[in-house]
């Protein structure tokens, strides 16, 4: 399943708006197929993963090029969706194998760097919600 299409330009930085794009909808496309993730988007997104996309864009363009773009809190939509330590480290992994075949540089390894820091602080808030009900957002 393609959800957006992707030309691919290798072995740069992440630098530009469009090098968020590549990044994005490379890697989202990759989710949408993955046997253990795509599910769980699917679940949430059905065929409509533009909005997404769209909120994937401003968030790293504004987290790797200080373009701020993004309003909103990440971990709201993320609070009580059926995922562990699993769906982590295979989005971190499709992440990760995303950014090493497009891009290099110190962008590329912020990102990297970014995503598991939001991986972490992520699993031990949901895992706070799910161990405290009444606490949920």
């Amino acid at each position: 399943m393609s959800i957006c299409n992707i030309s691919m330009d290798k072995n740069h930085d992440i630098l530009t708006l469009e090098d968020v794009k590549l990044l994005v909808d490379t890697f989202y496309n990759k989710v949408a197929e993955d046997a253990l993730l795509a599910p769980i988007f699917a679940d949430r997104l059905g065929d409509n993963w533009l909005p997404h996309l769209q909120k994937m864009y401003t968030f790293w363009q504004t987290v790797l090029l200080e373009e701020y773009t993004y309003s909103g809190a990440p971990f709201p939509p993320h609070a009580k969706l059926p995922v562990d330590e699993t769906h982590f480290n295979q989005w971190l992994n499709l992440f990760a194998k995303t950014i090493d075949t497009l891009f290099t540089g110190v962008k590329a390894d912020e990102a990297k760097w970014r995503a598991n820091k939001m991986a972490q602080m992520f699993q031990h808030k949901i895992a706070y919600f799910k161990n405290n009900p009444l606490n949920i957002l």
